[in-house]
């Protein structure tokens, strides 16, 4: 739009005196015009602040779901931690009256029965962190969610494990595609060619239209004129000069400067996010193997040993001792399948905010799109 007209009024104390009389006051309305097209590029620009503050919101919104998301998985993990720990704290508890009657029949040794109760309390103490830290995770969701943070939330339900359907050069792409930084540095690319071709309207004249109006007083003389005490009414038009071109030059350097700045910022964050997503991947890729392994292998071993050890110390073939370290192994596992499948989780989400797309289903484009 037009820059706001300017009104000027001038009173005068000692009025000027003139041939239709003495000038009391004047008024002065003006307005600049710029020269024709600059007004549309400055809308031009404009608009590229609009789309990149649009980006800016965007980004901030997907980093708070992708904070909720992260607790949320988070929970899932503490309180499946709990479960586990508290099925083994009841097992723990068997384990050592089977100890302690073990002793009692010279079946076990002191050492053995040391052990269970420090692998009991040992438990108890995992329960009484993982409780804590469960609060902690939903005093920190209910505050992203701009709750009361001791609002009550219940028992967080475990989701189906996702399965990625895009390659790793396939991510590469979606990111540039649709990640916020790289977008935003992208227009900022734009903005600088818009301002660049602004800097040029610089050498371009620039006008001014004025309507001026001045009052008259009656004249002090024996014979006034026919027109005496006349109001005078007048029409301005001025234009300014653009005559230091060195001025501009420098302006238009800036420009260029501005566009070159913007294009390496782009590169280096295209570069950056590619080398997060590289991460991510590994990270993912090995949560889903740890996944697979303690699913598969390491925990139903783990059991069937657990089964195979109490049965050799029941029946005297083995130690109690031996029977203990098993059965703390596949507690471990247990925890540690728990872990990988939130750190799959939480890699994914992570790796969806860069990409911009959900990775378990495959993105279907419209017949006759071109791709």
């Amino acid at each position: 739009s037009y820059p706001d007209p300017q009104l000027m009024t001038t009173y005068f104390p000692a009025p000027i005196e003139t041939r239709l009389g003495p000038q009391d006051w004047s008024l002065t309305l003006s307005q600049a015009i710029p020269f024709p097209g600059k007004l549309t590029q400055q809308g031009r620009i404009l608009e590229k602040d609009e789309k990149i503050s649009k980006f800016k919101l965007d980004k901030t919104i997907k980093a708070i779901v992708e904070s909720i998301s992260a607790s949320f998985y988070e929970l899932i993990y503490i309180q499946n931690a709990v479960r586990i720990a508290k099925i083994n704290f009841n097992l723990t508890q068997e384990l050592l009256k089977i100890s302690e009657n073990a002793y009692a029949d010279d079946k076990a040794l002191f050492y053995d029965i040391s052990k269970a109760q420090a692998q009991t309390a040992q438990i108890q103490y995992d329960i009484l962190l993982l409780e804590e830290l469960e609060q902690t995770e939903k005093t920190r969701i209910n505050t992203l969610l701009n709750r009361d943070p001791d609002a009550s939330l219940g028992t967080a339900q475990d989701l189906a494990f996702r399965q990625v359907v895009y390659e790793l050069k396939d991510i590469y792409k979606l990111s540039q595609t649709n990640m916020e930084d790289i977008l935003i540095a992208d227009e900022k690319i734009q903005k600088a060619d818009e301002v660049i071709k602004l800097s040029e309207f610089e050498n371009l004249p620039s006008f001014k239209l004025g309507l001026f109006y001045a009052a008259i007083g009656d004249p002090d003389v024996p014979t006034p004129p026919p027109d005496a005490g006349d109001d005078a009414l007048g029409i301005q038009f001025g234009l300014n000069l653009p005559l230091w071109f060195g001025k501009n030059k420098s302006r238009t350097l800036k420009a260029v400067a501005g566009k070159q700045k913007a294009s390496a910022e782009k590169t280096a964050m295209i570069n950056k996010t590619n080398a997060q997503i590289s991460r991510l991947w590994f990270k993912l890729q090995n949560s889903k193997r740890l996944i697979s392994l303690y699913k598969g292998n390491l925990i139903p071993q783990s059991l069937k040993s657990v089964q195979t050890a109490e049965t050799w110390f029941r029946e005297g073939e083995g130690s109690f001792s031996d029977f203990l370290e098993v059965q703390a192994t596949a507690y471990n596992f247990q925890l540690s399948l728990a872990r990988a499948k939130t750190d799959y989780g939480k890699t994914l989400i992570r790796l969806e905010q860069l990409a911009g797309v959900i990775l378990d289903q495959k993105i279907v484009e419209a017949k006759g799109e071109n791709k």
